[in-house]
């Protein structure tokens, strides 16, 4: 006998215990994704020497009237790694402008860009100590690997002759190969003439600045 149209609608037509075992399924899943994509950005994270995370949503832009948020908001899309350009945030100490710079660097870890993030008295001490092993170029080539590089603190405190060039050997290897992002609270000109700043650097550079009006 052949079946009836009603029984071959019924075979195909999933029951409710089938739809909650798929719904379970997409569940496991996505957690399991989620899981996954947590672990990543953690081992990112880690890889990139944040030990403080702060993200855009946590920023107090009322604290800052005079800051561009939009302008900021702009930069959290990314394109300035896309295009290798050097970002300024520049201010007085305490206005947020390392906050700001470890946000756009969660924001690039989760975006899947690959991340180093410095203190500038930590970064050339490392330099230093590569210079007097022999292993500077060496050094040199594995900070010029990451999409994005994040100085901070730059101008806190004075930069040794000598060791200030080689923070600059630095930023001309990775002129036009990766993006940095730069925190000072003294102006670009100010501490970068006396450490003989590439002039290309200077003009590739794009500022934005947390100092309040």
């Amino acid at each position: 006998m052949a079946p009836s149209a009603a029984s071959s609608r019924a075979r195909s037509t999933p029951s409710q215990g089938e739809i909650d075992a798929i719904a379970a399924l997409d569940q496991i899943l996505m957690e399991e994704l989620s899981i996954r994509e947590t672990r990543r950005i953690k081992t990112a994270m880690m890889l990139a020497r944040l030990t403080t995370i702060k993200t855009l949503a946590g920023f107090d832009f009322a604290f800052q009237p005079s800051l561009d948020r939009n302008r900021i908001l702009a930069l959290a899309e990314l394109t300035f790694i896309e295009r290798a350009e050097v970002v300024q945030l520049l201010s007085p100490p305490w206005t947020g402008k390392s906050h700001l710079a470890t946000a756009l660097a969660v924001e690039a870890i989760k975006a899947g860009k690959s991340v180093t993030f410095s203190t500038l008295p930590d970064l050339v001490t490392s330099l230093a100590k590569a210079e007097k092993e022999g292993t500077l170029r060496e050094r040199i080539r594995y900070l010029v690997r990451p999409q994005l590089l994040v100085v901070d603190e730059i101008g806190n405190l004075p930069v040794v002759p000598g060791v200030g060039n080689l923070f600059f050997r630095l930023v001309n290897a990775r002129y036009e190969k990766g993006a940095m992002i730069l925190t000072s609270n003294r102006g670009f000109a100010e501490w970068a003439t006396s450490s003989a700043t590439p002039s290309s650097q200077r003009r590739s550079s794009t500022r934005s600045s947390t100092t309040p009006s």
